[in-house]
């Protein structure tokens, strides 16, 4: 065995550490949805760039509004989230096989956790945009926290989670 070998294993680990902690933290260099990716509910790495020129409403709970709006443009991108009363408990099965019960057509992603240090970096990013700031702060208060996304991957406006979905159709026109 080589023993040079023994120095440069360390020397890996090390460049392999900073790797990791420079992407914890590269959400803020971020200029679009398009710089991130998420594991869809059939655990596939998917890049947001699929979305781009598509206006997008990013939500953290089922919605149906995707059929109403989709030939128009709109895509829907669904992330469980059971940080809220342990409202999304089910595997990621469960959590289809439920969606599929709501003849759901748009893109269920892989559960994630939408606030604090564990949060997904699209969530942390959107949370720290101009139009992505919440009312009183930017942790999301509850389930159907739903943020408004233009053609250009940008976050137009955040709507908390008592906005009817009335309001959100009435700034979609505008954007589609």
């Amino acid at each position: 065995m080589n023993p040079h070998l023994f120095a440069i294993i360390p020397l890996f680990f090390f460049i392999y550490l900073l790797l990791q902690c420079a992407q914890k933290e590269d959400w803020k260099k971020a200029a679009s949805i398009y710089e991130f990716s998420a594991i869809d509910i059939d655990g596939n790495d998917v890049s947001l760039e699929k979305y781009r020129g598509y206006v997008c409403i990013i939500v953290n709970v089922l919605t149906a509004m995707h059929t109403q709006y989709a030939e128009q443009g709109l895509r829907i991108l669904a992330f469980p989230c059971n940080q809220f009363g342990s409202q999304e408990p089910g595997t990621e099965a469960e959590i289809k096989e439920f969606a599929k019960g709501y003849n759901a057509e748009f893109d269920l992603f892989s559960k994630i956790d939408v606030n604090n240090d564990t949060a997904h970096p699209l969530w942390k990013w959107m949370k720290e945009q101009p139009k992505g700031k919440g009312f009183m702060g930017n942790y999301i208060k509850w389930n159907f926290t739903k943020f408004l996304i233009d053609k250009n991957g940008q976050v137009v406006k955040r709507y908390g989670p008592k906005d009817e979905p009335f309001s959100i159709k009435k700034d979609l026109p505008q954007y589609l």
